[in-house]
C-alpha cells in the first residue's frame, strides 16, 4: 500500500525541484495519486533530513536519467535504505560536453557566440526531440517498470527539469492526463526555490553579471516551447500519442490500463 505525502511541499536542503505529481487531471475524471510518482533534481547533495524525509516515502524505484558527465560533476546519489536505484541516462556524456564547458567556465564573448540571437533555447528543443525520437528504448522500460513493480517511484536528472521533465510528460501522457496539466506541471520547474543553481567559474562579479544570466536563461528556464517540441516529435514521428505508446515504446492497452489501475484514483 503506498504512502499518502502531506499536500504541503517538503523543504528540502540539498534537493531542488522536488514535488509530488500527485492530483494532476486525468481524461477520464481521475487523478493521479499522491505518494507514487515524484520527480526532483539529483539527491547527490541530500542532507541527512532530506535523505529521512525521501526513505518516509516508501519509495520503491529511483529512476536516475543523468549520464556519467553529469554523475562525475555532482557526485552519485545518496543512498536509501531498500530502494532500487536504476541509472538510464538519457544524453551521452560526450554530447555537448564542450559546449557545457563553456557554459562553465567560458567568458561571455564564448557565451554570446553559443547562445545569442535564439541559439540557446533553438538548442534545447533540438534536445527535447532528440530524446523523444532516439530514447524509446530507455521510456519504454521506464513504463514497463511502473506497470510491473517500480511504485512508488522517483524521477531525477540534473536539474529534475529536461530529461526528467520529459520522462514524466512520457508518463503522463501514458495515464491519460490532460495536457494542459502536464504543461503547466512541467513550468512549475520555473519556481525560484526550484531552480538549478548555474555553477560558474570565476568571482561573481564576473561569472553572473544580467547579461551571462540573460544568454544562461534558455537553457535553465522551463518553456512551454520546449515541451511543445516534444509532443510535435511525437506526432511527426508516430502520428499520435496512442501510436507513439504502442509501436514506440510497446505499452499495449492492457499495459496502460495496468498503470492508471497503479498510478490514478
Amino acid at each position: 500500500m503506498t504512502q499518502q505525502v502531506p499536500s504541503t511541499e517538503p523543504e528540502l536542503a540539498g534537493v531542488r525541484n522536488f514535488r509530488d505529481v500527485g492530483g494532476l487531471p486525468a481524461v477520464d475524471g481521475r487523478r493521479v495519486r499522491h505518494g507514487v510518482l515524484f520527480r526532483s533534481g539529483h539527491l547527490a547533495h541530500a542532507t541527512e533530513d532530506d535523505a529521512a524525509f525521501l526513505a518516509s516515502l516508501g519509495l520503491h524505484t529511483i529512476f536516475d536519467f543523468r549520464n556519467a558527465a553529469d554523475q562525475k560533476l555532482e557526485g552519485p546519489d545518496v543512498a536509501l535504505p531498500g530502494v532500487r536505484n536504476v541509472n538510464l541516462p538519457l544524453s551521452d556524456p560526450a554530447d555537448g560536453a564542450e559546449f557545457w564547458t563553456m557554459v562553465r567556465d567560458g567568458d561571455i564573448g564564448q557565451l554570446r557566440g553559443i547562445l545569442a540571437d535564439g541559439k540557446g533555447a533553438a538548442r534545447m528543443v533540438a534536445s527535447y526531440r532528440k530524446i523523444v525520437k532516439e530514447r524509446t528504448a530507455e521510456h519504454s522500460r521506464v513504463l514497463r517498470a511502473l506497470v510491473e513493480d517500480s511504485v512508488p517511484a522517483l524521477m531525477h536528472c540534473a536539474a529534475g527539469k529536461d530529461r526528467a521533465g520529459i520522462s514524466i510528460a512520457v508518463t503522463l501522457l501514458a495515464l491519460g492526463v490532460e495536457r494542459e496539466a502536464i504543461v503547466a506541471d512541467y513550468l512549475e520547474s520555473n519556481a525560484k526555490h526550484r531552480r538549478y543553481r548555474v555553477r560558474r567559474s570565476g568571482s561573481a562579479e564576473s561569472a553572473y553579471t544580467p547579461e551571462v544570466m540573460e544568454l544562461l536563461s534558455p537553457l535553465f528556464d522551463a518553456r512551454a516551447e520546449y515541451l511543445d517540441a516534444a509532443f510535435e516529435s511525437i506526432e511527426e514521428n508516430w502520428g499520435g500519442v496512442d501510436p507513439y505508446l504502442q509501436q514506440g515504446l510497446g505499452l499495449t492497452p492492457a499495459d496502460r490500463d495496468r498503470l492508471r489501475e497503479r498510478l490514478l484514483d
